[in-house]
């Protein structure tokens, strides 16, 4: 079921069971942003989930997508046929998915993507635009944090409160950096580890996309993951 985590923002508890289950987000500040919106099916629904919180899918403004794995945006088909704004992905990995970039054949990962952006590419009649390092985006500031994918993004609403997709896990109460078998390139993750740590505004909630979100010190514990990498 949604948790609420600060003023206008909610956790959506979307995908399935462990590994399969990941989580999403909205945020309303006046405008409705919806963030990973999950798995092609979700159990609980998205539908569902936002139901609980009051809110229908007719009424998101717009959806962030952190980055291009099918357990962040398969979820946008539930979409289809009630909203008709702009998606937001990482340039990198909207590049990705329009086969204007192409990941190695002997990668693992990008062997995946490979097979995974023609079964399973973004909806095409949606609107969807590429994300750049330091793009704002009405309260949201976006940076480029590459590694686990090209392209992955991570979004910083001004309320406090950091979107950090898989550029790190939680774990025990602590963030760590996800697994090396679903990531491009662990040393690059480290890399935007640390420079998402010394560039980032204060933030109390670090909105994980698997494990128990952190409601307080976001930033330090960030640092933290940073100083032991």
């Amino acid at each position: 079921m949604p948790t609420r985590l600060a003023e206008g923002v909610w956790m959506l508890d979307l995908g399935l069971v462990p590994p399969l289950s990941t989580n999403g987000y909205l945020v309303d500040d006046g405008t409705v942003t919806l963030i990973d919106p999950g798995l092609f099916w979700n159990r609980p629904s998205l539908g569902a989930e936002l139901s609980e919180i009051g809110y229908e899918v007719a009424d998101v403004d717009r959806v962030f997508l952190t980055h291009y794995d099918l357990d962040h945006t398969g979820g946008l088909r539930a979409l289809d046929g009630e909203f008709d704004g702009p998606v937001y992905i990482g340039a990198d990995d909207l590049a990705l998915v329009r086969r204007e970039q192409h990941p190695k054949l002997i990668h693992h990962k990008g062997l995946f993507h490979r097979a995974a952006r023609r079964l399973f590419p973004l909806p095409a009649h949606m609107d969807l635009r590429g994300v750049e390092d330091g793009e704002e985006i009405g309260r949201f500031t976006a940076f480029h944090t590459p590694g686990h994918n090209p392209g992955h993004t991570v979004f910083v609403h001004d309320s406090g409160v950091a979107f950090l997709g898989d550029l790190v896990w939680e774990s025990d109460g602590r963030l760590t950096p996800p697994i090396w078998f679903d990531s491009y390139d662990m040393r690059e993750i480290g890399e935007s580890i640390r420079g998402l740590a010394e560039r980032v505004p204060s933030f109390e909630v670090a909105a994980v996309a698997h494990g128990t979100p952190l409601i307080r010190d976001g930033r330090t514990k960030l640092l933290e993951c940073a100083a032991r990498l």
